[in-house]
């Protein structure tokens, strides 16, 4: 990829730099293995670089090119899938859930211990979307919804996306639909609403109506036997605050997948998330290939909250200043948020700490790449934010 001059793009080639010296830290502290970064403005790129290893154990360098479970920056993609359905007429916002998926029909509300409790209405579209809809993740280790969400092992990898939203269906709700905004496996759910409107499986319509026509090629369920050589190995951190090794590239969990999970199940490289976030700055539109039009990434990007369910927070921490929209959280208040960006800012990270942001005032987007699980790693991505925007100078 040609890395265009920064000064062209409004970057001071020197502030820039900074970027290397603060990733190559977090290597030399043994804070993180290794790092791909990437500043994208105005269609030019004016940073892309690695740092640090692959994988430890036998000091395979980081590449540019290197594959990375990108978890749940899986949702925005499963988002776009289903609002180019959307587009079809083929589904409304405020349609019921119960429309496509009956199994919904019977699900009540965990009021209290062993009390359930009718729904007020229905879960729609939107509720999904937006994480509304009363669903939960099956790690908070106090909420009795969660343990039930854990018994029922909707996450193993063995089942395939239906049985997974089968089982959710038999669980109860967290909270009323609308009335908590509550990060959840709803995007799951809007995996296997693409998959019930379209007829295809969502592997299949990701890779024909999304990844091919975007040039997306190392975007997946799956990491093919040709490519391991480029997985990037996964790590957390001990009790001493060493790296942990927590999945190697052969490990064997993104091989022959059979749960297509649209909540966090793909693997992908910089460049390839580049090519969608920029179809997203360039409202639905990249190089000639149009996904979405204008006003539907628009409403995608919007804030849907009201103010009584914001700010949105990740277990006990909170996003001030965010809100969320169709699949992206979407900045506010700037000053609320306590880091860098502009009014309509909007993107998602993932577990292992990949992150990425659109910034259409500045037309500016940032990737952030690493493999390193770990609650409070937030801190690395706020840098790199800060980092780019001190650099920007027009």
């Amino acid at each position: 990829m040609k890395i265009t001059a920064p000064e062209e793009f409004g970057f001071s080639p020197d502030r820039l730099k900074r970027i290397d010296a603060v990733m190559q830290r977090y290597v030399d502290q043994k804070t993180l293995a290794g790092i791909v970064t990437l500043v994208a403005r105005r269609g030019g790129i004016v940073h892309f670089e690695k740092f640090g290893f692959q994988d430890i154990e036998t000091l395979k360098s980081m590449e540019l090119d290197t594959i990375f479970r990108i978890y749940s920056m899986t949702k925005p993609i499963t988002s776009v899938a289903l609002m180019m359905l959307f587009e079809h007429c083929l589904i409304r916002l405020t349609d019921p859930v119960t429309k496509f998926i009956p199994e919904f029909k019977k699900v009540k509300v965990l009021v209290s211990e062993g009390k359930l409790a009718d729904l007020e209405r229905e879960i729609t579209i939107q509720d999904l979307l937006r994480h509304t809809a009363g669903l939960s993740y099956g790690d908070d280790e106090d909420s009795p919804v969660d343990e039930l969400y854990r018994q029922a092992d909707i996450f193993n990898t063995d089942i395939a996306l239906e049985q997974m939203i089968r089982r959710i269906a038999d669980l109860p709700l967290a909270n009323q639909p609308g009335q908590v905004w509550r990060y959840s496996v709803a995007t799951d759910v809007v995996g296997y609403l693409v998959e019930v409107i379209s007829d295809m499986s969502l592997a299949e319509f990701f890779d024909e109506k999304i990844f091919r026509p975007l040039g997306m090629e190392d975007t997946s369920f799956s990491v093919p036997p040709n490519r391991i050589d480029r997985f990037a190995t996964l790590y957390g951190k001990t009790e001493k605050g060493a790296l942990d090794l927590i999945d190697t590239a052969t490990g064997g969990s993104y091989f022959n997948v059979h749960l297509h999970s649209g909540g966090h199940g793909l693997v992908s490289t910089t460049a390839d998330y580049l090519r969608f976030a920029q179809l997203v700055l360039d409202k639905g539109e990249l190089d000639g290939v149009r996904l979405l039009g204008p006003k539907t990434m628009e409403l995608m990007t919007t804030n849907h909250l009201p103010p009584a369910l914001m700010p949105i927070a990740m277990g006990e921490e909170q996003m001030p200043g965010f809100g969320f929209g169709l699949g992206f959280s979407v900045m506010m208040d700037v000053a609320q948020s306590g880091m860098m960006g502009s009014v309509g800012l909007h993107g998602w990270g993932g577990w292992a700490n990949t992150h990425f942001w659109v910034d259409p005032q500045e037309q500016l987007i940032g990737i952030l790449m690493l493999q390193y699980v770990h609650s409070g790693t937030y801190l690395v991505t706020n840098d790199f934010r800060t980092l780019v925007y001190q650099a920007l100078i027009d």
